[in-house]
C-alpha cells in the first residue's frame, strides 16, 4: 500500500494538491477546516507566508490533478468532470459518532426499509412502469444516515443476511457499499444520497432482460453475452424517462463495466475518460459480484476479493481508488470468517480503523472447531495493547467453511 500523507515544505507546493494538515492551527488561517485543494498562485502565496510545512493527502491529489488534466484535454467532458472534482475538493471528514451495537436498532430499520424498497421498485419496472427516482432517494436515506452515523453496522447486518435473487442482493449490497465507500472519500451528504442510488440502481436494466438468460450456468454463446451487456443500455433508458434526472447516477449506471485499459464496454474508455463515480461503481459492482454466489460459480471470500481486486489496479481498476476501497473496507471485512493462532474461527463483527490488521471478533467455535453454543466478543486491538501477542487471525476462510453460516446462527 501506498502511504496515504505526505509532509511537504511549503516550497514544494504545487497546484491540484490537496491540503489535509497544517504546522499551525486552521482556525489561524482563512482556509476550510477540512482541507482543500490548492487552485491558485495566491492559496500558495498564503501558505508560504503563514506555514513552514504542510501535509498533503496523496490519493486525493493525484485524483484532482489527473481531473484537472482529464478537463483541459477533454473540453466536451468538462462540465462533467469539474462537478465530480469539487466533490473531491469539497471533502468531508467524517467519524463514527456511537459504536456498532448502539447503531444496530436504527440500521436494521433502515436496511428492512431499503430491502422493501428495492424488491417494489425493480418489480415496478419489470411490469413496464417509469422508474421513480424519489423512492430510490427515499430508499437509500436512511442507509447513507446509518452508515455516516456507524460504518460498520449495516456492513454487519448484510453479512448476516440471507441472499436471495442475485439481482435484488447485488441491489442492496451495491448500496451499501456506495454510501460507505463514499463516506470514505468523504464526499458531501446530497452526493452520498446520489452514489447509494447510483448503487441500487447499477444493474435496473437487467429486468428488461429474459430470467434464463441471468440464471443460466454455462458460458454464455456471444449473441447471449451481447444481450447481456445491453443492460446497460436499458438502464440508461429507464433512467433517461425518470423524474428528477441525476447525471452523477448516469456516470455510475453508464459506465460501471468500462475498465481503465479500455477493456470495458459499452464504450470502451480509457482512464480518466471513465467518470470518477463510473471508476467507483466499477470497483463496488465487481467485489459485491466475486463475493456473492451466481448460477455458474460459488462466491469467493471477502479477503480474496480483495486481493483480486488489488492484483487488477492500473489494469481494470485505478489504483488510488482500490486502495481507499481497501481502506475502506479493512483488510479483513466485516462479515469475513477468519481462522486464529489460537485454532479458534471467529467472525469478523468491526473494523478498528487505526489498526485495520486488528479488527473487533465473536469468536464461534473452540479450538477443535466444535460450534461454541455462546459466541465470545473479542477485541485484537485491546488484546495487542494489554501485551497479548499469541492472538492473531492467521488467515481467511472461505464462505460455509467447517460448515459455518453466519444467517443460520442467528448472529
Amino acid at each position: 500500500m501506498e502511504i496515504v500523507e505526505r509532509t511537504l515544505d511549503v516550497d514544494d507546493l504545487q497546484l491540484g494538491m490537496f491540503v489535509c494538515r497544517l504546522d499551525r492551527p486552521w482556525d489561524a488561517t482563512p482556509f476550510p477546516l477540512q482541507g482543500f485543494c490548492i487552485e491558485t498562485t495566491k492559496q500558495i502565496d498564503t501558505l508560504t507566508a503563514l506555514c513552514k510545512q504542510v501535509t498533503i493527502d496523496v490519493i486525493l491529489t493525484r485524483e484532482a490533478q489527473r481531473e484537472r488534466a482529464a478537463r483541459s484535454q477533454e473540453p466536451v467532458s468538462r462540465s462533467m468532470m469539474s462537478r465530480q472534482y469539487r466533490a473531491v475538493a469539497d471533502r468531508r471528514s467524517y467519524g463514527d459518532s456511537i459504536s456498532v451495537l448502539q447503531e444496530l436498532p436504527r440500521a436494521r430499520v433502515a436496511q428492512e426499509k431499503l430491502t422493501a424498497a428495492t424488491s417494489r421498485i425493480f418489480d415496478n419496472v419489470r411490469s413496464g412502469k417509469t422508474l421513480v427516482a424519489e423512492e430510490v432517494d427515499e430508499a437509500v436515506a436512511p442507509v447513507v444516515d446509518s452508515v455516516l452515523r456507524s460504518a460498520d453496522a449495516v456492513f454487519w447486518l448484510n453479512s448476516l443476511r440471507s441472499r436471495g435473487d442475485y439481482e435484488y442482493s447485488h441491489a442492496l449490497n451495491c448500496t451499501v457499499l456506495a454510501a460507505a465507500f463514499g463516506r470514505h472519500m468523504g464526499l458531501p451528504e446530497d452526493q452520498l444520497i446520489k452514489v447509494a442510488s447510483g448503487g441500487m440502481l447499477l444493474d435496473i436494466g437487467k429486468t428488461q432482460l429474459p430470467l434464463d438468460l441471468l440464471t443460466q450456468k454455462v458460458k454464455l454463446r456471444p449473441p447471449q453475452l451481447a444481450l447481456l451487456r445491453r443492460h446497460v443500455e436499458f438502464s440508461l433508458e429507464m433512467l433517461a424517462k425518470s423524474s428528477n434526472r441525476s447525471p452523477e447516477i448516469e456516470e455510475m449506471v453508464g459506465s460501471h463495466h468500462e475498465r481503465v485499459d479500455g477493456s470495458g464496454y459499452p464504450y470502451g474508455f480509457q482512464g480518466a475518460e471513465i467518470p470518477l463515480f463510473g471508476r467507483i461503481a466499477a470497483i463496488i459492482d465487481s467485489y459485491d459480484a466475486m463475493t456473492s454466489d451466481r448460477p455458474y460459480r460459488k462466491a469467493i471470500s471477502r479477503h480474496a476479493a480483495l486481493q483480486q481486486l488489488y492484483s487488477s489496479r492500473d489494469s481494470l481498476f485505478q489504483s488510488e481508488l482500490i486502495e481507499r476501497f481497501i481502506q475502506c473496507i479493512g483488510a479483513y471485512p466485516t462479515g469475513s470468517l477468519v481462522e486464529l493462532s489460537t485454532g479458534e474461527v471467529a467472525i469478523v463483527q468491526a473494523q478498528n480503523r487505526t489498526r485495520q490488521l486488528l479488527p473487533r471478533l465473536l469468536v464461534l467455535t473452540s479450538a477443535d472447531k466444535k460450534l461454541e453454543s455462546g459466541f465470545r466478543e473479542l477485541d485484537l486491538l485491546v488484546e495487542a495493547n494489554s501485551g497479548n501477542q499469541g492472538v492473531r487471525i492467521i488467515k481467511t476462510l472461505e464462505p460455509g467453511s467447517f460448515g459455518l453460516d453466519p444467517t443460520e446462527l442467528f448472529l
